[in-house]
């Protein structure tokens, strides 16, 4: 609490005169009879209040506060603000030079520059000296927290609500003690639509000026634009406005642009010129899918002119005025591209490419019903903060299909951070997962170290094998998802967090909670949707999984090329998969490298032999059910190498060399062996 006489000096500074205006004292006087009628009787005003003030007053009256509350004093530490202050590292860094040139505009008005996190804490101000120590009576300070529920209504913790800019004049806001003064706020979200925290502009409420609330506005976009910039340093940067005289104002568009060609983003205002509403991350495509010119012929009239503007034309008809600034980090991956590309350069990009590099919900689907009722389920649940559950056999692909859920959400472009719980030991997880603080225990690195949920702050939280986690970190994961809030090894504070979760196990958790290993309060709450992958043996879809494990690989030179004769496929089909798709890709993967330099066509003997007797097992096995392929019933060396190498005479080995003109290669494919068996072979003597 303040001293009685701090809060006496500052009570007659709420009751001086306003000077000479009198629709200002009207207005005031006005108010004060509002503020008496909600106190006394909760009375919503109909009139007189903006709108965002007067739902303001509500939620603080359904909070229980009082309007004739004294001044709170800062709760907060120097240490907690200092933790604060790193949590928003970048967002200060890019604030502070828009603070001290929004000060420099309102030099000497009795007025000071505020910046809040997204929880309402103030982390840095600039003010006139006068101003900042009446300020500071009130608490309106770096280390306050200036949320609804500590300040009651104000600017900073209104517009953290409102997400928009709100105004607060005099005895607007809520707490009578506050009545001092007048403030401007509008909020700072990036270009994803998350919201980082507050600008404001704050001084004496009779000294309101009405342009101040579009300087906080015009802060804002300040501060936006140059995190955009800096997010997207490696990209290339195309500005847009529909008049020439836009482009290079704060009313332009900015458009992120990779070395493909691909728009990886787009910031609020080049949204709301192309009309796209709202700001989650919305996929936009290649450059081509948005204007009717080439990426590649933008780039090099930029690179002829740097400074010229360029007429493009939209696919919807509208035209548009550009300029492109590319870095010299884009420029090095821009070349890389068109190395690796062969002849293909990188100003006309392959679009199937970033297709491969980002899985979807959409390009997982290959026919398979079952597999496409998880993915329709999925995707009607991306989005909307619930909790999946993907149950399976291991191996089956349930991290691919989390990774297609984060790819086909609202937070594509944040952080998937995947973890896999049976993989980190009992005594590492909780530091894994939730992170320490410099000299939490023996061993700890003395700058301390973000957890995985702190990582995946914005994005999504992959927990693998969750099934496997002990009991007493499901408690503290528990209590993080209920009050979206993690406290690392050692803190005395914890960190706001927001997360989407994706959990996966091989297990029935159902079972576990009957058992006592896995909480039933936890659970129901990773249970909101759980779908279950199919093993790979009941999918029917297996021809195109092989041919997308084919072109997606890298050990050959051109994967797409390689075909898989009928009598291997027939192998592949029979065999039981116990890895499921894994296993699928390790034995493909054994079956490329085997391959000669000649061959682009992977037959039986390229095959691990597990897998061929085993198909023939399970082939054998299965009849009359299902018909044994001809691969597996055939003593055929060119079908099937059932024979070992070592069972081969020396006639056989002579006839099949003398059968193909010394052509060793066909040699060997007759045999059913690898080339370099016979080479090993044709080294002793026949």
């Amino acid at each position: 609490m303040l001293s009685d006489e701090a809060s006496a000096v500052q009570a007659k500074e709420g009751d001086e005169k306003m000077g000479n205006d009198p629709t200002r004292i009207a207005r005031s006087v006005a108010i004060d009879t509002l503020r008496q009628r909600f106190s006394a009787s909760g009375e919503v005003p109909e009139a007189d209040l903006p709108t965002p003030v007067l739902r303001s007053w509500v939620r603080c009256h359904r909070l229980g506060m009082e309007m004739g509350e004294r001044v709170r004093p800062p709760s907060t530490t120097r240490g907690d603000l200092m933790v604060a202050r790193e949590r928003s590292a970048m967002l200060l860094e890019h604030a502070a030079g828009v603070m001290e040139h929004l000060h420099e505009q309102i030099r000497a008005s009795g007025s000071m520059v505020l910046l809040a996190d997204a929880s309402g804490l103030i982390l840095h101000g600039i003010g006139d000296p006068a101003f900042v120590d009446r300020a500071n009576r009130v608490a309106l300070q770096p280390g306050a927290n200036w949320s609804e529920c500590e300040r009651g209504t104000n600017a900073i913790g209104a517009t953290l609500v409102e997400r928009a800019a709100v105004e607060v004049l005099g005895s607007e806001h809520y707490l009578d003690c506050n009545g001092v003064l007048t403030c401007s706020a509008a909020p700072i979200l990036d270009w994803r639509g998350e919201l980082l925290g507050a600008l404001d502009i704050s001084g004496d409420h009779r000294n309101h000026q009405p342009h101040t609330l579009g300087l906080a506005r015009m802060g804002v976009r300040l501060v936006e634009r140059r995190l955009f910039e800096s997010e997207h340093a490696r990209h290339a940067l195309l500005s847009f406005h529909p008049r020439p005289e836009g482009v290079g104002g704060l009313q332009e568009g900015l458009l992120a642009i990779d070395p493909d060609g691909e728009i990886v983003a787009a910031d609020h205002q080049a949204r709301v010129l192309l009309g796209i509403a709202d700001r989650r991350p919305v996929r936009m495509g290649g450059f081509s899918s948005l204007f009717r010119s080439s990426f590649g012929t933008v780039i090099g009239r930029a690179a002829r002119d740097p400074a010229a503007l360029i007429e493009l034309e939209l696919r919807a008809g509208a035209r548009i005025h550009a300029r492109v600034r590319v870095s010299p980090a884009w420029q090095i991956g821009a070349q890389r591209a068109q190395a690796g590309g062969g002849a293909r350069a990188a100003a006309a990009p392959d679009p199937s490419r970033s297709a491969r590099r980002r899985v979807t919900l959409e390009t997982l689907s290959t026919g398979d019903a079952a597999l496409q009722f998880a993915l329709d389920r999925c995707a009607r649940i991306v989005g909307r903060n619930i909790p999946i559950l993907i149950q399976g056999e291991s191996g089956s692909g349930k991290e691919l299909l989390a990774r297609a859920c984060h790819h086909s959400g609202p937070r594509a472009e944040g952080p998937f951070v995947a973890v896999n719980c049976a993989a980190i030991p009992e005594n590492l997880i909780e530091s894994e997962l939730f992170g320490y603080v410099g000299g939490a225990f023996t061993g700890a690195r003395k700058e301390g170290a973000i957890g995985k949920i702190q990582q995946a702050h914005g994005g999504t939280l992959f927990l693998d094998e969750i099934g496997d986690m002990p009991l007493a970190m499901q408690a503290r994961l528990l209590r993080v998802l209920q009050e979206r809030c993690v406290q690392p090894v050692g803190a005395s504070a914890a960190v706001p967090v927001d997360i989407a979760l994706l959990c996966a196990t091989h297990r029935v958790l159902g079972e576990q909670v009957k058992a006592g290993r896995f909480r039933e309060d936890l659970y129901y709450r990773v249970n909101g949707l759980a779908v279950q992958l199919p093993p790979l043996r009941a999918r029917s879809d297996l021809r195109r999984i092989v041919r997308r494990v084919l072109d997606a690989s890298g050990h050959h030179p051109e994967p797409a090329r390689i075909t898989v004769a009928p009598e291997t496929m027939a192998i592949l089909e029979a065999y039981s998969w116990p890895g499921n798709i894994r296993q699928l890709q390790n034995v493909l993967e054994v079956a490329l490298a085997l391959l000669d330099a000649d061959e682009a066509c992977i037959r039986p003997m390229h095959l691990p032999e597990e897998v061929v007797l085993s198909a023939a097992v399970d082939a054998a096995a299965s009849a009359p059910v299902r018909a044994v392929p001809l691969a597996l019933a055939t003593d055929d060396f060119s079908l099937l190498p059932l024979r070992r190498a070592r069972a081969l005479d020396d006639e056989a080995i002579r006839a099949a060399i003398a059968r193909f003109d010394g052509n060793l290669s066909a040699a060997a494919r007759h045999l059913g062996v690898a080339r370099n068996t016979l080479y090993r072979r044709m080294g002793r003597p026949f």
